[in-house]
C-alpha cells in the first residue's frame, strides 16, 4: 500500500508538470468561460459542455494514456527490477494518471462558473452529474488505455486499437443502435434500448446529464422511455454505478494481464 501511494502522488506530481494538462484544463476553462461571457444560462452552458465532454475527454484520456504509459516503460522496468509489487507499480501509474486528467478536467470546468455564479441547487446539481459523469469517463478510457498498451508492444497498433475504441464509442455504437431501432421499429423496443444503453459509457453519461437538464422531450419517444427509468432513482443509481463499473473494469482487466506480462 504504501508503494502504491507513493508511485500514485509520484506520477500525479509529476504530470501536474505537464503543460499538456494545462492546456486540457485551459481547453475547457476557456470553453466554458466563452459559453458563460456570451450569455448562456448555467444549464445552457452544461449542455453545450457536454458535447465536448463526450468527445474530448474520451479521445484525449486513451492517446494521452497511451503515451504516458509507452514514454514511462523504461521507468517502470527499472521498478520491476527492484523488490516492488507489480500491482503496486500498475495501481500507482493508473491513479496518478488518470486523477491528473480529472482533476485537470474539473478545474477547467468548474473555475468559469464560480466566475459568472450559478443561479440555483438545480443548476448546481446538474454541473455536479456533468463533472462526475466526465470523471468516471477519464478514468474509463485511461483504464482501456492501460488494457491497449499491456496487451501489445507496438505503439502503432496500439495507437490503432485505442482510435478504434474511441469511435466504436463515440460514433460506431450510436449509428449500430439507429440500424436496429430501424430494422425492429414494429416490435417494443424499450427494455432492450435500456440495456443497450448500459452497454456504452458514452451514453450513460449523455443519458444523465441531459436527463437532468429536463430535455427528455426533445429526445423523442427514447427519451420518454429514458425519462421514466432513469429519471427515477433507481434508474439514476444503476446508470452511476454501470459507469463505475465501465470506470473500473478495462482497469481491473489490465492489471490482471500486466501481472503475466514479461516486460
Amino acid at each position: 500500500m504504501r508503494a502504491f501511494s507513493r508511485l500514485a502522488r509520484y506520477s500525479l506530481t509529476d504530470l501536474a508538470r505537464s503543460w499538456w494538462i494545462a492546456a486540457y484544463a485551459l481547453f475547457f476553462a476557456a470553453t466554458t468561460s466563452t459559453l458563460l461571457y456570451f450569455g448562456e444560462e448555467p444549464a445552457q452552458a452544461v449542455a453545450s459542455v457536454l458535447s465536448l465532454v463526450l468527445i474530448v475527454i474520451p479521445l484525449v484520456s486513451v492517446i494521452f494514456g497511451l503515451t504516458h504509459l509507452y514514454g514511462s516503460r523504461d521507468f517502470v522496468e527499472l521498478l520491476l527490477a527492484q523488490p516492488v509489487d507489480r500491482r503496486s507499480v500498475f495501481w500507482g501509474q493508473y491513479a496518478g494518471l488518470s486523477l491528473a486528467l480529472a482533476l485537470a478536467y474539473v478545474v477547467g470546468i468548474l473555475g468559469p462558473f464560480f466566475w459568472y455564479g450559478l443561479e440555483n441547487a438545480a443548476d448546481a446539481g446538474t454541473l455536479a452529474v456533468l463533472l462526475a459523469a466526465g470523471t468516471l469517463l477519464t478514468f474509463t478510457f485511461v483504464g482501456l488505455a492501460a488494457l491497449v498498451s499491456v496487451l501489445t508492444d507496438n505503439r502503432m497498433k496500439a495507437l490503432g486499437g485505442a482510435v478504434a475504441l474511441w469511435l466504436y464509442f463515440a460514433v460506431v455504437y450510436d449509428g449500430l443502435l439507429l440500424i436496429v431501432m430501424i430494422l425492429f421499429q414494429s416490435y417494443p423496443l424499450e427494455r432492450p434500448l435500456l440495456g443497450l444503453v448500459l452497454l456504452n459509457p458514452l451514453d450513460l453519461a449523455r443519458v444523465l446529464v441531459l436527463l437532468r437538464l429536463d430535455v427528455a422531450a426533445l429526445m423523442g419517444y427514447t427519451g420518454a422511455v429514458f425519462q421514466s427509468f432513469f429519471g427515477s432513482a433507481w434508474g439514476v443509481a444503476l446508470a452511476l454505478v454501470s459507469l463505475a463499473g465501465w470506470a473500473a473494469g478495462p482497469a481491473v482487466v489490465a492489471a490482471r494481464v500486466y501481472r503475466r506480462k514479461d516486460f
